[in-house]
């Protein structure tokens, strides 16, 4: 008598699960976070086990399912690390802009003086670009059709501009934050 697909599939579990947890644990470091990729795998192995054609060992393939699986993890892990690093920067800017606040200009025509400054220090094409962002409004693409160039010049203008400014404008740090929200 044949085995069923459940059965099958529970002896499978049974005896790779500890090897395959041992080896995504080796690579992603929790517990939990083993443990969720081998079910994730084994949520795989399950569902598609009507289709799936083994043209490989039974432990070959599913050990490259596991290292799949945990290179997705880690790629992930590195995008929301690198997210979390750019929030805590761009907070800690705000937070150093607003402690060090002092309103103290003379008037909003000395404010628009030393935008101007500010933005004559920029190459003519970034300055042209950022102005039709920041002051005009218009989007990234709105601009590309209107100057003949790429979106993704705009976008690599827009990122030299705001660098440069907010260099230029470290002493009005406030300034630059109104400037470029």
């Amino acid at each position: 008598m044949k085995d069923s697909p459940q059965e099958n599939f529970e002896r499978i579990y049974k005896v790779y699960y500890p090897k395959m947890f041992a080896f995504a644990k080796q690579y992603v470091g929790s517990d939990a976070d083993a443990e969720n990729i081998v079910q994730d795998v084994f949520l795989v192995l399950w569902e598609k086990r009507d289709e799936l054609e083994m043209t490989t060992a039974l432990v070959t393939f599913l050990f490259t399912l596991v290292k799949n699986h945990c290179l997705k993890f880690l790629r992930h892990r590195v995008v929301e690390e690198a997210y979390s690093n750019y929030v805590r920067e761009e907070w800690s800017f705000k937070l150093y802009a607003l402690e060090s606040f002092d309103y103290s200009y003379q008037s909003e025509k000395e404010l628009r003086a030393i935008i101007r400054r500010a933005l004559d220090t920029l190459p003519e094409r970034c300055r042209e670009i950022f102005i039709k962002s920041r002051f005009e409004g218009l989007k990234y693409k709105e601009i590309s059709e209107a100057l003949g160039i790429s979106v993704n010049t705009v976008e690599n203008q827009m990122a030299i501009a705001l660098r440069k400014l907010r260099v230029a404008l470290k002493d009005y740090l406030p300034l630059f934050l109104f400037l470029v929200s």
